[in-house]
């Protein structure tokens, strides 16, 4: 082989390398628009090192550790949160999503909770806690059931599916969560949770 062929050989491995590295580069870059599909039911793991994991002590629970799974997934999520979250959800009994959305609440993060009245009333909901806490709710109480499982973080990310946030939900139902910061698909989200967040203000409702 020529001593020219042998250059050409040589660039065109570096040229492979370089467009290898920029690949890798630009799957890993922080901006990078986040899209996920997570399906359901989940083995039942630990997810206390991802709620809390500032804890000194490890976690003692009966549960298996260190698994990655869809609800771990979607946990994780939930806690990179870094300035508010909009929940928008028909029915809300899992404890463990009520303790990341409590992290959250302590932590300064804006965190606005709509939700169907009716649902907000069983035994197991959550919503009576997160009231408690201080978190800001609002409760739709139409005719018709306020369906809606989605959320809303940072104002830019979408989490959202046929998932209820229940234990039942997570552990035993076939589910889909889709997490996206695609905009187009964002924004009306962004739009109908404020659509019936204003139209369920109790101010205006009690002067209705």
């Amino acid at each position: 082989m020529s001593v020219w062929a042998l250059k050409v050989v040589g660039l065109g491995a570096v040229a492979l390398t370089l467009i290898v590295e920029l690949v890798c580069w630009l799957r890993r870059r922080p901006d990078t628009p986040v899209k996920e599909v997570l399906f359901f039911p989940t083995e039942v793991a630990c997810v206390e090192h991802i709620i809390t994991p500032t804890s000194l002590s490890p976690c003692s629970c009966p549960l298996r550790h260190g698994i990655e799974n869809s609800f771990s997934r979607l946990i994780r999520h939930i806690m990179s949160v870094s300035s508010s979250l909009d929940l928008c959800v028909f029915s809300f009994s899992n404890t463990l999503l009520s303790r990341a959305v409590l992290v959250l609440h302590s932590r300064g993060i804006a965190v606005r909770v709509l939700t169907d009245k009716d649902y907000s009333l069983i035994t197991g909901s959550q919503i009576g806690f997160l009231r408690k806490a201080g978190i800001c709710v609002r409760y739709d109480s139409v005719a018709v059931h306020m369906h809606h499982k989605f959320a809303v973080a940072d104002g830019r990310r979408l989490i959202t599916g046929s998932m209820n946030w229940t234990l039942t939900a997570v552990q035993n139902n076939k589910e889909n969560v889709l997490i996206t910061e695609e905009p187009d698909l964002v924004r009306p989200f962004i739009q109908e949770f404020q659509r019936l967040w204003e139209a369920n203000d109790p101010a205006q409702l009690a002067i209705a």
